[in-house]
């Protein structure tokens, strides 16, 4: 078993070699303790003339194999170098554990051949049916050709890391392109859903392997599934219903501009202010007086009737050549600059945004004029 593992051992490191790929940074199982083994630190010369030594070594294990040329702490300790490509420099740690298994393989003769002073033959070890093994001096020679191999490659020029600036350009050109303007990353609502439909698609696997196990504990997940599903489309369905319902009902006129200043009569916003002029209280009626003009020019369908509507919307709903422009205009400033602009008014404020509502309401009718007088009359 020792010997099929050192075998084993040797055969792993040199088919990397035959491989054609440099294994100078793999490690390898070795028969001997790696805290026995440590690693020097060398340069690039002295690392060279460790190869140099090395082949001298394997040729002479090579010549005698015995334990005495082949002993494996002839090898010496690991390297351990400093190699420089570019701008980066680390450090690189050579081992020869394959090296060491090679040399305990040869300490014994080759399959087929007897040993001095012997007329039996070695035994060849089993790795595995049907497996065709090198022998232990076809393993020197690759041990050989690995040695030169590494000795020129420690001699040959360090290839400087490739610039890859001209192919890092072309590729940011690409995804500039239109057909990448809305690649994104992956948010994190994507991975949860993406999870969710891994444990969806495990769950539904469950089921199936459950349904194989036991038929009618897979029957009644799938049809309650099932049920569920439907139970939840239905309520949907009648949620979706009774909006619709709500929407195709017919809207109250009155309801829906209960809130309109129309729906208060405009002699009373009248009363409201002539009361409250009485009172000096001058802003209070100018504001009162303002939607008693609205509420007369609303009720006579200059515009329909919406409570939400401000007065500059009113003020924009009357046309350019429509006579009462120009009035309501001026109401509407007045109005604005003394109830929201908080402006103090007096008398004269007052006397004039009631000359301009009356105006605004009356529009030259005379029974309007006695309305407006009974108003005055009723509201002093």
């Amino acid at each position: 078993m020792r010997f099929a593992h050192f075998r084993s051992c040797a055969i792993l490191g040199l088919g990397i070699c035959f491989a054609g790929k440099s294994v100078r940074t793999q490690t390898l199982p070795i028969p001997l303790s790696q805290a026995s083994i440590r690693a020097n630190d060398a340069s690039m010369d002295q690392y060279g003339e460790h190869l140099v030594r090395l082949e001298s070594l394997l040729e002479g294990c090579s010549k005698r194999r015995d334990v005495k040329a082949c002993d494996p702490a002839l090898i010496g300790p690991d390297d351990r170098i400093s190699i420089t490509v570019g701008t980066g420099a680390g450090p690189r740690l050579i081992r020869y554990d394959w090296l060491r298994a090679v040399f305990v393989l040869a300490e014994t003769p080759d399959e087929g051949s007897s040993k001095p002073g012997t007329g039996k033959k070695s035994a060849k070890p089993a790795m595995g049916p049907g497996e065709d093994e090198p022998s232990t001096s076809e393993l020197l020679k690759a041990a050989k050709s690995r040695l030169e191999g590494d000795l020129a490659q420690s001699h040959a020029p360090l290839v400087p890391a490739p610039d890859h600036t001209r192919e890092r350009a072309v590729m940011h050109e690409v995804l500039a392109g239109p057909e990448f303007r809305n690649l994104q990353e992956s948010t994190m609502k994507d991975s949860i859903l993406e999870k969710f439909a891994r444990w969806l698609n495990h769950l539904f696997a469950s089921v199936a392997n459950l349904k194989a196990r036991s038929v009618w504990i897979g029957r009644v997940l799938v049809w309650g599934f099932v049920l569920g599903v439907c139970v939840a489309l239905v309520f949907a369905l009648l949620r979706l219903e009774r909006r619709w319902r709500v929407r195709l009902t017919p809207d109250d006129n009155q309801r829906a501009a209960s809130g309109a200043a129309s729906v208060r009569d405009w002699q009373l916003w009248l009363e409201d202010a002539r009361r409250a002029a009485a009172n000096g209280q001058w802003r209070e009626a100018i504001h009162f007086v303002y939607w008693a003009a609205i509420s007369r020019l609303e009720s006579r369908r200059l515009w329909p009737a919406d409570r939400a509507r401000t007065p500059r919307e009113y003020l924009a709903l009357v046309a350019q050549e429509d006579p009462r422009k120009s009035g309501l205009s001026q109401l509407t400033n007045t109005f604005e600059r003394y109830w929201y602009g908080g402006h103090p008014a007096a008398e004269s404020d007052y006397m004039a945004a009631e000359s301009l509502a009356t105006t605004l309401m009356g529009s030259g009718s005379n029974s309007m004029g006695a309305s407006s007088a009974n108003s005055e009359g009723g509201g002093r």
